[in-house]
């Protein structure tokens, strides 16, 4: 950055004593051309010795000198017109910059403040001069708004790069970038800053890899397959056809049967002894989708009613076809988390504290793994979640603030409309459209934001920008930036580790940064690179029948006394001794089976010697 840090204090100057005593080391070179959002600037590549200044590169900021203000831009093209270099004169060149906006004197307050527009435009003769570090704080100022410190600069690692966080949250984020370059790293960061500024704020994240549990130990909680407790019940019915069907086309004459009999299973659980007739209309009307427990025994107990009418005898393979696919997702040990409870009862409450943290209790972030859940169910319990989320913001007035951050989100919100499943899209686009409205936030995360779904990507009103080498996805990016900072994202295919443009509402303006870097241990996935590359590769053991206990997802049987086995008549059930060995058999004893009898005497008289 084109910073001179020799005059950051002081009080105001006019910009005719400036332009008058300008040193001759900070004229960069002098304007020869500007439009309405670019100018060229005429400079010397050496100095007069022949040595190269080095002073211009693209992506560096400079400033040109006008009458009552100074207008920023940014380097983005240097050229030498005729393409060769001369080592007997001094080499003219070209500098391209795009204009930013411009830093004027506020009288009152005795800081420069930047403004994105521009009001006066460089004339031809016009100075270029680096870029004060006052001027380049004021460029990045949020103007009063709570600020949280993210990073540095790229061009400038002394000036912090600084994001609005209540507009970046309220107003939904994204962060893109491809495989490898701290997409993780850098929600982990977002995530910590975010707590530490709103301490009211609870976060859901869809982790599809199991990764950010372990880079948030303090403020996270952790759910997986085996510690997930979502009731079958509290599924709209699209979303539990989606596990019925397992992502396969549905059957439309089974999902109207499921349609029907349902309201009446729920129906029949509430009303417990009273009519078990469903009264159609009123005011308490129950639907198949109404959250309103219900039996699996009851919903198959109809379904054999149906069948064994008279009137019902043709539909019969369609009633059969709907019990054995309910009988076999039941069955399903995959499916545990939805049918493993069999006591049913109203367990709402607890099952949406538990994984929005109401109350919190130190722990406001709920990291929801997804690596072991079916690959065909994923989509109905994102689509539950989401759904929950809003629904929660939307009826807490305000009270409850959530943010709902997606990791993968080109898997669960694609382009296609033909892909992925219409009831997911359909919760994340109504948090995307209506959440800030009620105090539910989403957050992007994507590695192929031209697969996403460009609804939700531009409600994301601030966008962090990564490494991105297909040209595709650079397309989205530029469609989304502003025009007077397009040339900044020709650095989107060749920015560093930990390096990001952030654009949009929770930034002053487009800004280049670094993220902050996180310790070791903290970072998403460091504990599966530390048991996976270093205790494996010491030893080269691998424990097979864990893997293979783990893959198959099914309980061990517990063991069971065998019928007969003497036990302990003192001992309890559960004790060491509670089982007595057997006796030995006596070898002068023919064979017992069990009754007490010798087969060779059975029904004959002893006989005397």
């Amino acid at each position: 950055m084109f910073a001179d840090r020799g005059s950051t204090a002081g009080e105001t100057t006019s910009q005719e004593r400036r332009e008058r005593a300008q040193p001759d080391h900070r004229v960069l070179g002098h304007v020869v051309q500007c439009d309405g959002a670019r100018a060229v600037i005429a400079a010397q590549a050496d100095y007069e010795d022949g040595s190269v200044t080095g002073l211009w590169t693209v992506g560096k900021m400079v400033s040109i000198n006008l009458d009552t203000t100074r207008t920023v831009g940014l380097v983005y093209a240097i050229s030498k017109s005729d393409r060769q270099w001369a080592t007997e004169s001094r080499n003219s060149i070209e500098v391209s910059i795009e204009l930013i906006g411009e830093v004027r004197d506020d009288t009152a307050e005795g800081k420069p403040v930047f403004d994105r527009g521009i009001t006066n435009y460089p004339y031809i003769g016009a100075i270029a001069h680096r870029i004060r570090a006052r001027d380049l704080a004021a460029v990045y100022d949020l103007a009063g708004r709570r600020a949280v410190t993210i990073g540095q600069l790229s061009q400038d690692e002394s000036i912090a790069a600084c994001i609005a966080i209540d507009d970046t949250l309220n107003r939904h984020f994204a962060v893109l970038g491809t495989t490898g370059v701290g997409k993780s790293t850098a929600v982990a960061l977002l995530l910590r800053k975010a707590i530490e500024a709103r301490p009211d704020l609870r976060v859901l994240i869809l982790d599809p890899h199991n990764e950010f549990a372990p880079s948030l130990p303090e403020f996270a909680m952790r759910i997986d397959t085996g510690s997930l407790d979502l009731p079958f019940w509290l599924f709209r019915l699209e979303e539990f056809t989606e596990v019925l069907f397992r992502g396969r086309e549905t059957v439309p004459e089974e999902i109207d049967l499921l349609r029907d009999l349902i309201p009446q299973a729920k129906h029949g659980f509430r009303n417990l002894g009273g009519s078990p007739y469903l009264r159609r209309g009123g005011g308490d009307a129950i639907t198949a989708d109404t959250p309103v427990p219900y039996r699996m025994a009851d919903l198959l107990r109809l379904i054999d009613e149906r069948m064994g009418m008279l009137e019902t005898k043709n539909d019969r393979p369609i009633y059969r076809a709907l019990k054995n696919r309910i009988e076999a997702a039941i069955s399903d040990p995959r499916y545990r988390f939805m049918f493993h409870s069999r006591l049913i009862e109203d367990t709402i409450h607890e099952t949406i504290g538990k994984i929005f943290r109401v109350p919190h209790q130190g722990r406001p972030i709920t990291c929801f793994e997804m690596a072991g859940l079916p690959s065909e169910v994923v989509n109905s319990v994102c689509s539950v979640l989401a759904r929950l989320a809003f629904d929660l913001a939307l009826w807490s007035e305000g009270r409850l603030r959530l943010l709902v951050l997606c990791e993968e989100a080109h898997r669960y919100m694609p382009a296609d409309p033909r892909l992925g499943f219409a009831p997911t899209r359909h919760a994340m686009s109504r948090i995307a459209k209506e959440g800030r409205k009620y105090g539910c936030y989403l957050g992007v995360v994507s590695q192929r934001p031209g697969e996403l779904d460009p609804t939700i990507l531009s409600q994301c009103s601030t966008v962090f920008a990564m490494r991105l080498a297909n040209e595709q996805d650079q397309a989205i990016i530029r469609s989304a930036i502003a025009d007077s900072s397009a040339s900044t994202l020709s650095f989107l295919s060749s920015m560093g580790q930990r390096e990001a443009i952030a654009f949009g509402e929770g930034v002053a303006t487009t800004m280049r940064l670094k993220f902050e870097k996180m310790q070791g241990h903290l970072l998403p996935g460091a504990a599966k690179k530390l048991v996976g590359s270093d205790e494996a590769g010491e030893t080269g053991d691998i424990d097979l029948a864990a893997v293979v206990e783990r893959l198959r997802n099914v309980p061990r049987a517990p063991v069971l006394p065998t019928v007969g086995e003497p036990v302990n008549p003192i001992r309890q059930a559960g004790d060491s001794e509670y089982r007595r060995p057997a006796p030995p058999p006596r070898p002068d004893d023919d064979l017992d089976f069990g009754y007490g009898l010798r087969p060779s005497t059975f029904g004959l008289r002893p006989q005397r010697d």
